[in-house]
């Protein structure tokens, strides 16, 4: 006998008449019928059990929680809310759950306490949904860049060098913390350590991705990436992931076009394949929003803003423009922005970045351009000597969620502006030879994979769109 799937057997294409299924019960109603769920969907199937014809001890085995093997009758549903239901001729229990300790009950739970279960979570409808959709933003992608000619690179995990310049990074080591080697100095002698010199934990793949685009021509990166920030807000975690490709003979506007068309394909990806959990999650946000002051709901649906950026053409705008749209701008006047706008030169907040999307483009928004002396150092030096030729993506309700960059290809350039921020050449000697032998335009952008998967579910933190998020004091599972 075949084995299906709960998807499988709600599909309605199924001919046989007598189904095996394995999963865990949901609820059990009036010792007759079972709401089972396997993961396969959002769904669950019910179960019709002969109660009358079942021992007792089995009855009070079948609980919420419980993994259970089915073989019966699939056969129209006679009660509301399902099409088909499953009429049990055998069940047995291959997992009992136990109904006094079990956390997961049948009954809304706080996303605090899930988090303090995050590996009974996904049992949920809501976490299941999320993590099925993260699921598939990750072959989307993958699939993206297999589908444009791009090749996969696994950039180190381990470096000695830190990419963007901002030093919250982890340490690795393998000294004995207690008995720490130090040099004449008092200073830690690193020469002792594994990699024989201080090594830390990636924040970014995208110097070791420039490395390989300039032999491969279009390459990406997609892992694990930490940031040991201290910062215990809904959008910060230490370990997450982060999405990389870097082109060889691209400049800015071809970056700016890329990105854009990956966006949107993998949204639309979304929309075609998991519109039943976009449908449930759009519902739970719409249903958290009737419970909110006005002032703090959100403007459009979770499809509409998925929408919004698949059916819109990405606005092009000048980080200086930009300023002066922010700088006369009603918000601005009033002193409603948290953050006034009073000058050039400036980093852009969130309360801006959306401001531009949603109030006064009513689009997604593109800026390059950006002030020298607020991006990182590899990004290319435009010949006004005040401006980079970076760019950010603009998304409504989340602000940035894409920043990229035309990259400095020129030697001399690229040497001082690393003299600049006190990086020595001696530690970046590899990625200053691809300066030197056969440098080219080329450029790049990282999306973080968490930023998207929070936009594509409307879930406002990002520790509840990561399997088990690593925080300030929390590195729990």
């Amino acid at each position: 006998m075949q084995q299906f799937t709960v998807l499988e057997l709600l599909s309605e294409k199924i001919s046989n008449p007598e189904v095996e299924v394995k999963g865990w019960v949901r609820t059990f109603r009036a010792n007759r019928f079972i709401a089972l769920n396997d993961g396969s969907t959002l769904k669950n199937i019910q179960c019709v059990v002969d109660f009358d014809n079942l021992e007792e001890s089995l009855l009070k085995r079948i609980t919420t929680g419980a993994a259970v093997h089915i073989i019966g009758d699939l056969v129209k549903s006679q009660g509301k809310g399902q099409t088909l239901e499953i009429q049990v001729k055998n069940i047995d229990i291959l997992g009992d759950s136990d109904p006094e300790t079990y956390p997961i009950q049948p009954k809304k739970h706080s996303f605090e306490f899930l988090r303090e279960n995050a590996h009974l979570r996904t049992r949920t409808s809501t976490f299941s949904a999320v993590m099925r959709l993260r699921s598939t933003l990750s072959f989307a992608i993958h699939r993206y860049f297999n589908e444009h000619g791009f090749y996969y690179m696994h950039a180190p995990i381990i470096t000695g060098s830190d990419a963007e310049g901002a030093g919250e990074m982890f340490k690795v080591t393998s000294l004995d913390v207690n008995n720490i080697p130090t040099n004449g100095n008092g200073k830690v002698d690193f020469s002792q350590d594994f990699f024989g010199k201080e090594t830390n934990l990636t924040v970014s793949g995208q110097l070791e991705a420039e490395t390989y685009a300039m032999s491969l021509g279009k390459v990406y990166t997609f892992g694990p990436t930490f940031r040991a920030e201290n910062s215990n807000t809904s959008r910060h975690l230490a370990e997450f992931w982060m999405i990389e490709p870097e082109v060889a003979f691209m400049d800015l506007a071809g970056n700016m076009d890329l990105a854009e068309d990956f966006l949107k394909y993998v949204i639309k990806y979304i929309l075609k394949n998991n519109i039943e959990d976009l449908e449930f999650l759009d519902k739970r946000q719409q249903d958290e929003d009737k419970r909110k002051p006005q002032a703090e709901r959100n403007d459009m649906t979770l499809i509409e803003k998925l929408k919004f950026v698949t059916d819109n053409n990405f606005k092009r705008v000048s980080y200086t423009e930009a300023i002066d749209i922010l700088r006369n701008s009603k918000p601005n006047k009033k002193k409603k922005f948290k953050y006034q706008i009073n000058e050039w030169g400036c980093d852009l907040q969130s309360e801006h970045e959306r401001f531009l999307v949603e109030k006064h483009f009513k689009c997604p928004v593109i800026l390059f351009d950006y002030p020298a002396n607020i991006k990182a150092f590899y990004m290319r030096l435009n010949d006004d000597k005040k401006t980079v030729r970076a760019m950010d993506i603009l998304f409504p309700g989340i602000g940035e969620i894409v920043g990229g960059a035309q990259r400095e290809e020129r030697l001399d350039v690229l040497k001082e502006k690393m003299a600049a921020i006190n990086i020595p050449e001696e530690e970046l000697w590899w990625y200053l030879d691809l300066r030197k032998f056969g440098t080219a335009v080329h450029s790049g952008f990282g999306l973080g994979f968490e930023r998207l998967v929070m936009f594509s579910t409307g879930m406002n933190n990002i520790r509840d769109v990561i399997p088990y998020p690593r925080t300030p004091q929390n590195a729990e599972f």
